[in-house]
């Protein structure tokens, strides 16, 4: 029998959103090949999400998520495709994760890549450009380099790129994709919000001395 490697079934979940449990069962039982792998799965019904990409996700839940302490909220909305699958229980856990991971991840502001904006993507690249340390690099070169951080800026401002609270090994993206092949139908974070006790407040820093000195009258 074939070596079954971590990257073979890394790469077959990345194609088929199954777990990774099946991903191996699925290779050990066509000895590893791939694609007869990826039809093996299908006949099982377990890889089904590649096929509802086209599908309109209308339906879904909208959940809430409120850490220790009452100083961070978060709201999301996560989209499924009947009220059936809403009331799901495997669904509502998933809703309960992805909100969990929003509140654990205070760098991310999108979903995904696809929702940032050009101008902030045009902004980054003309700092990275210009930065010191690229200077005397030939100008194919700087571009390759700028293009890679980039690339990891982006990813570190969205959702579906961070690894899973649960399970470092895979992203929230695979886990939205495990879960949509699960369930039979699509599965899509619309969008969410964020709130931090006190963020945006300006606080006022109170001088002590300052203070004293207007109390008594001195200078």
């Amino acid at each position: 029998m074939a070596e079954i490697s971590a990257k073979l079934v890394k790469d077959l979940r990345e194609q088929t959103g199954a777990g990774m449990m099946n991903c191996k069962k699925a290779l050990k039982e066509t000895d590893g090949d791939i694609d007869k792998a990826v039809e093996w799965l299908r006949q099982k019904g377990i890889a089904s999400a590649g096929k509802l990409e086209g599908k309109v996700a209308a339906e879904g839940l909208v959940e809430s998520y409120i850490h220790t302490g009452g100083r961070i909220g978060v709201l999301v909305e996560v989209n499924c495709q009947t009220d059936f699958v809403a009331r799901n229980e495997a669904f509502k856990e998933l809703v309960k994760n992805v909100a969990m991971q929003i509140a654990a991840c205070p760098q991310v502001e999108y979903v995904s890549v696809d929702d940032i904006p050009t101008e902030f993507v045009e902004t980054e690249k003309s700092i990275e450009m210009g930065r010191e340390d690229l200077s005397n690099k030939p100008e194919n070169i700087r571009e390759k380099i700028v293009q890679g951080r980039i690339e990891k800026r982006l990813k570190e401002l969205t959702l579906m790129d961070q690894p899973y609270i649960r399970d470092q090994n895979k992203t929230l993206q695979e886990l939205i994709k495990e879960t949509s092949a699960q369930l039979g139908e699509k599965v899509q974070v619309r969008r969410f919000i964020r709130f931090v006790l006190g963020e945006g407040i300006e606080q006022q820093e109170n001088n002590f001395a300052e203070e004293v000195a207007a109390q008594t009258g001195s200078k």
